[in-house]
């Protein structure tokens, strides 16, 4: 289930990219439109994959290339701390704040390792969007496309974006490939480690995960 969810989310973003080649300026992301929920999902992953070829000799010597350019190019686009908060759920409340400040911060860097690890997966694949719909009255949109993957079933994927009542900007919170959100399988994942040992706990196994370094294995594709 974790590959698939790899793989779903990286050929997401890859085909996005493929479709969209040239519609972004290269190092312009700061001029993405956050005020377009569709505009910007796709603008994101068009910035960060042009970004992505432009450095490939870099991350090949090094993969944990692939960690900076999530951090610079992905991460200003998703909304951590309210993905953070929708993970622990109710376990927010129980939570010191100080605890609070140190999840949101770690869990911060634990989608950027999982967005970099992500990146290992490659293939040539062709994305088809569902129409924008009318979302002046939403303050939750979900972006929709079906990704086709050669001789393989197509995927169909989401991402889940929120408006933020301040600035009227958006930003993307949740991944859904198949069905299945990225932030309910971690939830999923953490809810007994919450329940059983506590935030401190699961603190540390991301902190584990985030010390893993980033590996570049073409393998993996095919698990």
């Amino acid at each position: 289930m974790e590959n698939f969810m790899k793989k779903a989310f990286f050929t997401y973003f890859v085909a996005i990219a493929v479709s969209l080649v040239g519609a972004v300026s290269t190092g312009h992301a700061n001029q993405l439109d956050e005020k377009d929920p569709y505009a910007m999902v796709q603008g994101v992953a068009s910035v960060t994959f042009d970004r992505i070829k432009r450095e490939k000799s870099n991350i090949a010597a090094n993969p944990e290339v692939l960690r900076d350019i999530m951090k610079e190019e992905l991460l200003p686009y998703v909304d951590y701390k309210f993905s953070a908060f929708k993970v622990l759920g109710k376990y927010v409340t129980k939570a010191e704040k100080e605890q609070l400040q140190e999840f949101v911060e770690v869990f911060r860097e634990y989608l950027v390792t999982t967005y970099a690890v992500a990146m290992g997966y490659y293939d040539d694949q062709v994305v088809i969007f569902e129409p924008a719909s009318d979302y002046e009255n939403d303050s939750n949109v979900t972006v929709r496309a079906i990704v086709k993957d050669d001789d393989r079933p197509d995927i169909k994927i989401a991402f889940k974006v929120r408006k933020d009542r301040k600035t009227n900007e958006w930003k993307a919170w949740d991944m859904v490939a198949e069905g299945i959100s990225m932030l309910s399988s971690k939830q999923s994942e953490f809810e007994s480690i919450l329940r059983q040992q506590g935030i401190d706990k699961v603190i540390e196994l991301m902190r584990e995960k985030i010390q893993q370094p980033i590996v570049m294995d073409k393998d993996k594709k095919n698990n």
